[in-house]
């Protein structure tokens, strides 16, 4: 397993796992119906609030700020953690964490945990390692669950399992329950409330057996060395409360300073996630106490590229992330293309920056995810902590075609062009080159003009990919220049 595992196997570049995701016709009618729906729900919470606008700007200098002192508010933390009772583990990768967290399992004695969701756990492959050590994981979100049991990969931050519908589930659940604990009632249908029941009954018996949880957290507070969870269902206060093992592996990016500015992220978090006023269940916990919850708290700070990330002054704006999922569900690519074509745990916008920031981008599939965007900008537009996505998707397009510095393990290294864009750097240096001499580019525009008639309608070569899906455009019959030039500035203009 590499240290920077990013939650999925080896897979194809996005072009070739998208190709074949917007040929199947159910995945697409699951994907723009769920999509549809959520982002119609969460434009009407956010129009509730008539200082979204403000609480969105907040959001975004708290995060800057924190980011920017990280390595001041990460020993607070470990210092609040550590006088609350709990033991604060620093982990620099994927192995490392998984190494942390099985050690910490097997000196329990148990062989089986429960888990409430964590995009942290599923990004370092927790619940593979946790196999290989013979300790079995069990997921306790609904989605997570129908992922597991359908031996499947998540697709969606916040429903993995949106590709799916009530068919397939209840399949799944008939099928696969009984491998796993209590069995699919008999006769289960496919009714939303039936599927429910029988995902809960299948849990309850885990809930109550279980002496070791693992969870991921929204936040830190650095100030009291809390941490926060909020979600809909239930699980994760069961997981939280019940074990008497509690370890929670967690982003060094999820830190805020303060109470106050928790108090921003639990307006916009909901809303812009679930289209909620409040998650149904926002739970905290400050290391242990006596007679109430967990006897035992590990906290695992989690780097795995982060500390990478944070060097580079274009991307570490997204690190803002607050794994709302607002950009996935607007995201035309998305909608069509589904959250398995991105070959991460973090599919969609967010991951199209996120994962080659924190993988690098030797590997096909990272190469690729810079280009997995139209650049329309309603992914920033929804943005509740108003990351710039167009912007770093243009930054990591220059760098896949470019090459360059960058940090990477915190070593500074020069990363090489990547393979297949020859043609790209070489068109984009003659067109600076035309664009620095003007006698040049008049000469060309003026030559464009007189033969528009023989050009053709598609381009040869490797700019077939580029007329492939969009018509190219007409030139017009005369260069701006000259008509500027004819017409003084458009005054001698016949109307």
């Amino acid at each position: 397993m590499s240290g920077t595992f990013v939650g999925m196997p080896a897979f194809p570049a996005f072009p070739v796992a998208a190709h074949e995701a917007v040929n199947n016709r159910t995945l697409r009618g699951n994907l723009r119906h769920a999509t549809h729906t959520i982002r119609a729900k969460r434009a009407k919470a956010v129009a509730e609030l008539s200082d979204w606008d403000a609480l969105r700007e907040a959001g975004k200098q708290i995060k800057d700020h924190t980011l920017r002192h990280l390595d001041r508010y990460l020993v607070q933390l470990e210092e609040s953690v550590t006088a609350a009772g709990g033991t604060v583990h620093w982990a620099a990768d994927a192995d490392e964490a998984n190494r942390i967290v099985t050690r910490l399992v097997q000196e329990t004695g148990e062989s089986e945990v429960v888990k409430v969701k964590s995009m942290a756990t599923q990004e370092i492959g927790l619940n593979e390692a946790l196999e290989e050590a013979g300790i079995r994981a069990y997921e306790t979100d609904l989605a997570e669950l129908i992922v597991q049991l359908g031996k499947d990969r998540p697709s969606h931050i916040l429903v993995p399992a949106i590709h799916r519908n009530r068919g397939e589930i209840r399949e799944i659940f008939a099928r696969e329950m009984s491998e796993w604990g209590r069995p699919a009632p008999d006769g289960l249908t496919d009714t939303p409330a039936e599927l429910a029941e029988a995902a809960r009954l299948h849990l309850r018996e885990k809930f109550l057996r279980a002496k070791v949880g693992v969870s991921g957290a929204n936040f830190m507070v650095a100030e009291t060395g809390t941490l926060v969870v909020v979600e809909s269902e239930g699980n994760g206060r069961m997981c939280l409360t019940l074990p008497e093992t509690l370890i929670s592996v967690v982003g060094i990016e999820k830190i805020v300073p303060t109470w106050q500015d928790l108090e921003v992220f639990l307006q916009t978090l909901p809303r812009s996630s679930t289209a909620e006023r409040m998650n149904p269940y926002t739970s905290t916990w400050t290391g242990t106490t006596d007679g109430d919850g967990p006897r035992t708290f590990h906290l695992v700070l989690l780097d795995n590229g982060r500390t990478d990330t944070l060097a580079d002054e274009v991307g570490r704006q997204a690190l803002r992330c607050i794994r709302c999922s607002a950009c996935l569900n607007v995201c035309p690519v998305y909608e069509r293309a589904g959250g398995h074509a991105y070959g991460s745990v973090y599919p969609g916008p967010i991951g199209a920056i996120l994962s080659p920031q924190l993988r690098g981008t030797a590997s096909e599939i990272d190469a690729s995810l810079p280009y997995a965007s139209s650049l329309c900008g309603a992914c920033y537009e929804v943005c509740p902590v108003a990351i710039d996505i167009p912007e770093v998707l243009v930054h990591l397009r220059e760098r896949v075609v470019e090459g360059g510095p960058v940090t990477r393990e915190g070593n500074k290294v020069v990363l090489q062009p990547a393979k297949g864009h020859a043609a790209e750097r070489a068109a984009m240096r003659a067109t600076r080159w035309t664009f620095t001499h003007p006698g040049a580019l008049r000469t060309g525009q003026r030559l464009a003009s007189r033969t528009r008639r023989f050009h053709p309608r598609t381009l040869p070569g490797p700019g077939r990919a580029w007329t492939g899906t969009r018509d190219l455009p007409a030139v017009p019959a005369e260069p701006f220049r000259d008509w500027w030039q004819r017409t003084n500035g458009g005054k001698g203009e016949t109307k």
